[in-house]
């Protein structure tokens, strides 16, 4: 039997993407909740892009940049095409549900691998926001036994480096790219160890089916 794809495990109709979110606890006690992003998100995410400062956006987008296109958005928003998803984090501040980062992913499982990219808004950063999607993107990786991380980032991106150091992230060379450094770690959890409730229901899961 041909080995499925991560998009052919699980259900990711549109209707079934909000079982994947999961809410994290940030270090001011203030609560973060991580999710696939959805149609409706659209609006929101260009008004994220171009809320972020000059330097977030060049550092975000490797260049500089208004924002997304709308082609683009339109790649972020179709979830699991090529096994590329995007995820957002949200907060409610004074009442409403803001977006205060966001992550691309791609996994590649003959690989064994999950690429990233991510950002957090200037005026939320230093709470930890950065750190929780990061680990959150490892429980992902987890769930779907692929047990290297990896995203490139430029060289000159200290706050990106920083985070992904105390995050246990060793550093290489991007191969083929002289401005940018390869951020790596190696990811092994059990499935019933996955912090992240919803992807250790997953891990479980997937592992239900390969036993069939």
């Amino acid at each position: 039997m041909a080995a499925m794809s991560t998009a052919d495990h699980l259900d990711w109709s549109r209707q079934d993407l909000r079982r994947f979110s999961d809410v994290l606890r940030l270090r001011n006690g203030q609560s973060v909740t991580v999710r696939f992003v959805e149609p409706r998100d659209g609006p929101a995410l260009q008004a994220y892009f171009k809320t972020l400062s000059p330097e977030a956006r060049y550092n975000r987008f490797t260049g500089a940049s208004n924002g997304l296109s709308n082609h683009e958005l339109d790649v972020l928003l179709h979830i699991g095409d090529d096994n590329r998803f995007a995820v957002i984090a949200e907060m409610t501040i004074d009442g409403i549900r803001t977006i205060v980062g966001e992550a691309r992913y791609r996994v590649d499982e003959t690989a064994g691998t999950l690429e990233f990219g991510l950002s957090v808004d200037d005026a939320h950063r230093g709470q930890g926001i950065g750190f929780a999607l990061l680990s959150n993107l490892e429980c992902r990786a987890a769930a779907f036994g692929v047990h290297r991380v990896f995203g490139d980032t430029l060289r000159t991106n200290n706050q990106m480096q920083s985070l992904a150091r105390k995050a246990g992230y060793s550093f290489t060379n991007t191969p083929g790219d002289w401005r940018e450094v390869r951020m790596m770690k190696t990811v092994h959890i059990a499935a019933e160890d996955i912090p992240c409730v919803q992807w250790r229901n997953v891990a479980v899961e997937l592992a239900h089916h390969a036993g069939m």
